[in-house]
């Protein structure tokens, strides 16, 4: 696991929960060390780099995303510090040998909405292979609900107010050296076999806390 960077305070690249080659054969080491070492890495570099000496130099990523949000003179600091945000939420919505059952908590909510883990799945699935263009799919709860939804290119559910739980990237270079233009195969295999539903779990029932506070 590449766990070193040369990026400066206050922004860093953070570790992958698993080794490069852990994926495969879902997601090969290569993907991996191209997505993570190399895209994921520069939006945590430039995002520093744009934010030396302005407001939001000492403030968290999760705030930088949400101040520059909708505001077209901070378009490149928002691109580049949600998408480094995105992509660490992703990394950690994967682990070896995913799938299989949620845990109870998440999949009660999962029935309730979908009808069944199944229909959820489906349905993420069918939203993350229709996207046109690059962007994300996302699992996420209203505070009452939960649904499925898209976003282009960085923008992420924080910026409408809505707690994600896990998401799929559909941008080419998550799977294109893998699976080249068959998107469907990386979504539903991913699905499947690397989904990581107790880190899903964990963040509804942090967003299940907010809203009882």
């Amino acid at each position: 696991m590449n766990t070193t960077t040369t990026i400066a305070s206050p922004l860093s690249l953070p570790p992958l929960p698993y080794s490069e080659s852990a994926l495969e054969p879902v997601i090969s080491g290569r993907t991996v060390g191209f997505h993570y070492g190399k895209h994921h890495r520069a939006y945590v570099e430039n995002a520093n780099r744009l934010i030396i000496r302005t407001e939001f130099a000492d403030i968290p990523l999760e705030r930088i995303v949400l101040a520059t949000a909708d505001n077209a003179d901070r378009a490149n600091i928002f691109n580049n510090a949600a998408q480094a945000w995105n992509h660490a939420f992703y990394w950690r919505g994967l682990k070896p040998k995913g799938g299989g059952e949620p845990p109870a908590p998440l999949k009660e909510k999962m029935e309730a909405a979908f009808g069944s883990v199944e229909a959820c799945k489906k349905e993420l699935s069918n939203i993350a292979i229709g996207h046109f263009g690059s962007g994300w799919a996302w699992l996420v709860s209203d505070g009452i609900s939960l649904k499925v939804m898209k976003t282009s290119n960085a923008d992420n559910p924080l910026t409408k107010g809505l707690a994600p739980l896990l998401t799929i990237d559909v941008w080419e270079h998550a799977y294109y050296l893998d699976y080249q233009n068959k998107r469907a195969d990386y979504v539903d295999a991913m699905i499947d076999k690397l989904v990581n539903w107790d880190f899903a779990a964990d963040n509804l029932s942090k967003a299940s806390d907010s809203v009882r506070r």
